[in-house]
């Protein structure tokens, strides 16, 4: 199952996302950020503020468990 969200901002950006799983709210929650991260004047704060802390969080998830096999 795959959930689809579409969001446009007051600014004119559009966001899109597809996310596995039935859950809106993660869809809708990906869509802003898309949306967000299409506006120049906002790209640096969602790369900074949103991106790069669930990189690092996946990165160290990704690192435990290959210790843990």
């Amino acid at each position: 199952t795959v959930t689809r969200a579409t969001v446009r901002l007051p600014s004119g950006q559009v966001g899109h996302c597809y996310a596995l799983g039935r859950d809106k709210q993660k869809a809708k929650l990906a869509a802003i950020a898309d949306a967000l991260w299409q506006d120049p004047a906002r790209r640096n704060e969602v790369e900074t503020g949103l991106i790069a802390p669930l990189r690092s969080a996946l990165t160290a998830a990704h690192e435990k468990r290959r210790a843990e096999t």
